[in-house]
């Protein structure tokens, strides 16, 4: 599994320098009369209250299994994503109704404001990307986060550069046309976050585990016969399940547990699945001490790991 504690710190850092950053290109909009700029403000404000679910999203992530969720709190973080993408989603709308407004009555902002904005949102963004990177591995959260503050770094260069054009061109409508600019950022960051939440939530199985290629690898497996009824899902960042019936040769308890352990060990292995469960099974048993045959009174028993 991930390391959340390890997580938890930058998103708390990226949430306190975002919410500062946000306040910053606000006052700087409405003093500058910049759209790019009042846009970009509302876009890292969002981003501010999206962050704010990460961090409480993986503080929940941390709470133990218990009875009724006997899978832990990790789906929370998949959640959280989802509602970030929402919440982006939002904000794409806002900057570009707005942005048609302002082409319809265009207003010439205060270049050299938006370029010393911009610049200090650049520097902020980057510094906390590269933060994120370092932690983010397979965890849908943080990597909303680090889409957040790539989107951020985006706007605020696309801001920079429309400042600079004002300053030398004072053309209005480059200011629309950069807040335009960042509407897209935000919306290629929303496809991708809720198209890979919508994979966890659908069980869908994780791209570096397919279903061919697990069943082939357990099948060609020292003593395994058979492989059916295979499923492959993702609780959580980085917790991957599998279940399935093996089909083995006649074989004692003894030699089952041996199989079953190198089962365990090719998953984990191969596709990071460490949490399986596994129901034995075959086709003609001939003393007790066997493992119990699938045919016989019709009926089906199994042997599980966890």
């Amino acid at each position: 599994m991930t390391n959340l504690h390890g997580e938890r710190a930058p998103l708390r850092t990226a949430l306190i320098l975002t919410a500062l950053i946000a306040v910053l290109e606000l006052t700087g909009g409405i003093y500058a009369h910049s759209l790019a700029l009042v846009a970009d403000s509302a876009h890292v404000f969002m981003d501010v209250l999206a962050l704010g679910i990460s961090v409480y999203a993986g503080a929940q992530a941390l709470r133990p299994a218990n009875m009724r969720q006997s899978f832990g709190f990790a789906r929370m973080e998949i959640l959280a994503a989802l509602l970030n993408g929402g919440l982006l989603f939002a904000v794409t709308a806002l900057i570009v109704v707005e942005a048609v407004r302002r082409f319809a009555a265009p207003e010439l902002p205060q270049g050299g404001i938006m370029l010393g904005v911009a610049l200090v949102g650049i520097v902020v963004n980057v510094g906390l990307g590269v933060a994120l990177a370092r932690t983010a591995g397979d965890n849908l959260n943080v990597r909303a986060a680090m889409l957040h503050v790539a989107s951020d770094a985006l706007g605020a260069v696309a801001v920079a550069v429309a400042g600079i054009l004002v300053l030398t061109t004072h053309l209005a409508w480059i200011d629309p046309l950069a807040s335009l600019f960042v509407a897209a950022i935000i919306l290629f960051g929303v496809v991708q976050i809720v198209r890979a939440a919508a994979h966890v939530l659908l069980e869908s199985a994780p791209e570096h585990a397919a279903i061919p290629k697990v069943r082939d690898t357990l099948r060609a497996l020292n003593g395994v016969a058979g492989v059916h009824d295979l499923h492959v899902w993702t609780i959580g960042a980085g917790t991957h399940v599998l279940s399935a019936h093996v089909l083995l040769p006649d074989k004692k308890i003894s030699e089952a547990s041996a199989i079953l352990h190198t089962i365990e060990t090719s998953l984990r292995d191969d596709f990071g699945i460490t949490h399986v469960t596994i129901q034995f099974e075959c086709e003609s048993c001939d003393d007790a001490d066997r493992i119990v045959c699938t045919q016989v009174a019709g009926s089906a028993t199994g042997r599980h790991a966890r």
